[in-house]
């Protein structure tokens, strides 16, 4: 899973990452929560636009956004089959800029603990995710978006056993070029992150809560030593039967 992100990449860095036509303007954000726009990039007319979406995404066929489950992860094994995603895997693939993220490992008393997580040498990451665009019947409407999570890698697996697809180099082209690369080929360019490549840290519980902001939510605190007792990998979760045709 991946339930909020850090966001502190300069514009110039990210159109020069991802090779935008334009720039959004953004201020460093550090604890950035579902619901909330997040700064992604897809095709548009042939060139790469960087554009503002609801974290959340809301298939183009929902009639009313307000009735529909909140969505911010696509499991990258059954997005294909879900009606939820399959437009969106073939034509609205989109990439997501960050500086991490975080989360949470339940201990053995079942407490949840905090993680920041970035790559080791803190490149930026790219995230996957699938896009969709809302027409409301007035004529209004909004993008939203889904980050793509995949097993996680032995380096984060004793935090949590999903984690965001990450995509690197000739995987971003592959990945954002929905006019000529099939839904199929696309998913091949995903999966975790090679292993090695991770960090995590546990931070301040400060940052469960979404009105907390600021670069303080992401300085190393003391491990918890009942967190470090179980170093297992953790299973996966079950799925809720309720969402099941979603998921």
């Amino acid at each position: 899973m991946c339930g909020r992100i850090v966001h502190t990449l300069p514009p110039e860095a990210m159109r020069s990452l991802l090779r935008t036509r334009n720039l959004l303007d953004s201020v460093p954000r550090y604890n950035i929560a579902p619901t909330q726009p997040l700064i992604a990039v897809w095709e548009e007319s042939g060139h790469r636009e960087a554009k503002l979406a609801r974290w959340g995404l809301v298939p183009r066929w929902v009639k009313d956004p307000r009735d529909f489950p909140l969505i911010i992860n696509a499991r990258a094994e059954t997005m294909a089959e879900k009606p939820a995603f399959r437009d969106s895997l073939k034509h609205q693939r989109c990439a997501v800029p960050a500086s991490g993220y975080y989360e949470w490992r339940t201990d053995p008393a079942g407490r949840k603990h905090p993680y920041f997580i970035t790559y080791g040498d803190h490149r930026p990451m790219i995230m996957a995710g699938l896009y969709a665009t809302w027409t409301g019947p007035q004529g209004e409407e909004f993008d939203s978006l889904a980050i793509i999570t995949v097993p996680a890698n032995t380096d984060l697996a004793h935090i949590h056993d999903r984690m965001p697809a990450l995509i690197e180099g000739d995987g971003i082209e592959r990945w954002l070029d929905v006019r000529t690369v099939r839904a199929n080929e696309a998913v091949s360019v995903i999966g975790p992150a090679p292993e090695g490549t991770m960090a995590a840290h546990p931070v301040s519980p400060r940052v469960n809560s979404a009105r907390n902001e600021g670069p303080d939510l992401i300085v190393p605190v003391p491990e918890d030593p009942f967190a470090a007792a179980s170093p297992k990998p953790l299973k996966e979760k079950a799925k809720n039967p309720q969402q099941f045709d979603l998921f």
